[in-house]
Order: C-alpha cells, then structure tokens, then sequence
C-alpha cells in the first residue's frame, strides 16, 4: 500500500484558484467541493505518494500531473482527479487546479469519465514510453483551427516559402545551441569559457549559412540544411562532454547512459507540449519540412521541436546535473526518482516566463503562439522568426 503525504507548498495557494478553459477562452473559479470521504483530511486540497509515483509541478494558474507507477488507476471523484493504487486513494488533485496530465509509464488505467471531462476542459492527456518517447495525445477535437491551414501547410512542402521554413527552422536551433554555449561559458574557468565561446562562434557562422539557404521546395535544400545541422550538432555536443562527466556525446540508444536517457525523456516531454500545440494550431503533425514523411512519423512536430530543445531541456537538465544532480538508470530505464527529477525540472523551464515580442509569457504558451505564427506564415501571413532565448 502507498502512504498518502501533503506537500504543504501545494495548500492554500490562492493563485492556483483559476484555470483557462481552452474551450470558452475563459478563466473559472473552483466551484465549491464536495467532500471525498477518502482515507485523509478532506480540507486538503491537494494529496501526493511519498514514493514519486505522482508528481505535481504547480504553476501561477495551473499545474502538471506526472503519473509514473505500475498498477495505478485514474479515475474522476466529483471535481477532483482521483488516483489509486490497490484500490486504496494515494492522490487527489482538483481540476481547476490542472493545466495537464502526463503519464509516463506502463501499466496505468484510466476510466472513460475522466477523458470526458479533461478534454471537457480543455486539459491534454499525453502519454509517454519508458524511455521518454510520445506514444500518444488525447484532446477535444473542438481546439483545432480550419482545413485551410492544412491546405497551405500541405502546399508548402513544395513551394519556396516551404523551403524558408525549414532554413529558418534549422537556424533557430542552431541559434539556441550558440546562446546555450556562451551562457555555460560565463560559469566557468578562463581556459573552459574560451573553449566554449570558441564552438558558439564556429555555430554562429553555421547559423549564417543556414539563413542564406534558398531553394523552390524544401526538398531542394534539406540535404544542405541537414548537412549545417549535423556539423553543428557535433561541435555542441562535443563542447557540452567538456562540462558535463559521465557525459560522452549524444547518443539515442541510451540503455546504458543516463545523460542520454534523460535527455531522451525530457525531449518526450517537450514533445507532446509542442504536438498539442501543433494540433491547437490547425497544423498537420504528420507533415513536415525538414525532416522527411514516414508513416507514424510526426514530421512537423519533430521540426517544430527543433528551436525549444536548448532552452526547456538541455539548460535545465545540465545546470543541475552541474550542481550535483545525478540521474540513476534500472534495468537501462530511468528509476522513478529520476524521472520525476528530470520531468519536474522541464515542466519548470516550461512554466517559467521570457519576453516574447516585448511581454512576459510563460514558455508553454510561447509554444502555442510560436504554432500559430507558423500556421500564419504557410498560409502567407507574415513572416516566421524561431524563438530565440535571451540568456
């Protein structure tokens, strides 16, 4: 049996009152609750296990629920999600008090009232594998936008405005892994700092060449894109092995590396962010610029991906791994502690605000704008900028 424990931070936050419904545009109030009769105080709002199974990252209007344990159950008690383990309660979170439920493991069960009601609400369902990977997503079909951004999406994959998508694309993560590398620099010694500043220059100039990158179809100039980013993943990667131990290189198969592994699992996380926003958009995930159509293959959210990974997830992860952090591999996955460590620390990077076009938004939202400027941009509205981080 699990033993339910409060965290205290969670209690009496009145700025975690209101939520967006995604569906009427509007911010609602909790209406009032009904007591639970469950195994604990039922004036607490908020009841999370001791053993990192279910996680929850607050936020100013929201927060994210990480559902990570073999053989647990989540179901709906009037507005509250209820989770359970052997039939005993473990956690409980209100609604209005949700932006997302994550659930990142195999063997957890969810009853079909409690689908209704999140995609009722507007609240995304994701699921990740093991090792990080989407598998899926459920949301209200209602947060879609029209078939005409589908019709000009699917008519840039061979035109030239196609083509300046995927050339601003592959600048834009570029761009972020030459600002990741100053920001590391300024931490460190005289002779490391100069190393890395000397590789965000060498990626600084890739940057140029991929901006200059012209052609009629994206077809025409993947070849080249690919080329520009391949070079400059092997100087970043190469000059993030310098700063990091136990870090080699990047690589996917990460069975035995648990830097990779918990790179793989915070990409899983900015991956379903960015699908839903995709979705919300009217965009098609499974058309893309830069990289090519498979069947299953999310083409576009792969790309659109691209400019976020430096930002949400190699920042946050290699400052605290730096500062003593460790990530621990079982049987080649991650264990639960690190998960919940690496999930907590990306869903917080995605929560924090920037200063996008002169105002402070937080970086999910970010996401969904940097969507819909895209879905603007294939239909020939504008221009299309990659987000750039400011450091």
């Amino acid at each position: 049996m699990i033993s339910p424990t409060i965290d205290a931070a969670y209690i009496g936050n009145p700025t975690l009152a209101a939520q967006l419904n995604w569906i009427t545009g509007a911010y609602e109030r909790p209406p009032q609750q009904l007591d639970l009769h469950l195994p604990f105080d039922p004036d607490e709002d908020i009841i999370l296990p001791a053993d990192k199974t279910v996680t929850l990252l607050a936020t100013e209007n929201g927060a994210q629920l990480l559902v990570a344990g073999f053989g647990l159950y989540i179901g709906k008690k009037s507005e509250r999600i209820v989770i359970r383990h052997d039939r005993v309660v473990c956690a409980q979170v209100p609604f209005l008090r949700l932006q997302e439920l994550v659930i990142a493991s195999r063997g957890v069960s969810l009853s079909s009232d409690l689908i209704e009601e999140l995609c009722g609400r507007g609240i995304r369902i994701a699921f990740l594998n093991n090792t990080g990977k989407p598998t899926g997503l459920l949301t209200s079909p209602l947060l879609t936008a029209t078939v005409a951004t589908r019709r000009a999406q699917f008519a840039a994959t061979t035109n030239p405005l196609g083509a300046e998508f995927a050339s601003r694309i592959v600048a834009g993560k570029l761009r972020n892994q030459d600002k990741l590398l100053r920001y590391f620099a300024k931490s460190r010694t005289s002779d490391t700092a100069a190393k890395l500043t000397l590789a965000a220059d060498h990626i600084s100039l890739l940057v140029r060449q991929a901006l200059k990158t012209h052609g009629q179809s994206p077809d025409e100039i993947r070849g080249r894109l690919l080329g520009l980013e391949g070079t400059a993943g092997r100087i970043y990667w190469k000059a993030i092995a310098a700063i990091v131990d136990g870090f080699t290189g990047r690589v996917h198969d990460a069975s035995d590396s648990p830097v990779n592994a918990g790179l793989n699992f915070g990409y899983g996380i900015l991956y379903s962010h960015v699908w839903g926003a995709v979705m919300n958009a009217g965009l098609e995930p499974f058309a893309g610029f830069i990289h090519t159509d498979r069947s299953g293959k999310p083409s576009l959210v792969l790309d659109m991906v691209e400019e976020f990974r430096q930002p949400i997830v190699d920042r946050p992860l290699f400052a605290w791994l730096n500062k003593g952090g460790s990530i621990t591999l079982q049987g080649g996955l991650l264990d639960s502690e690190s998960k919940s460590q690496v999930a907590s620390r990306v869903l917080q990077r995605l929560n924090a605000t920037e200063i996008y076009h002169g105002k402070s938004h937080q970086v999910r939202s970010i996401i969904q704008m940097q969507a819909r400027r895209a879905a603007g941009f294939l239909r020939g509205e504008g221009r299309y900028r990659p987000f750039a981080f400011e450091w």
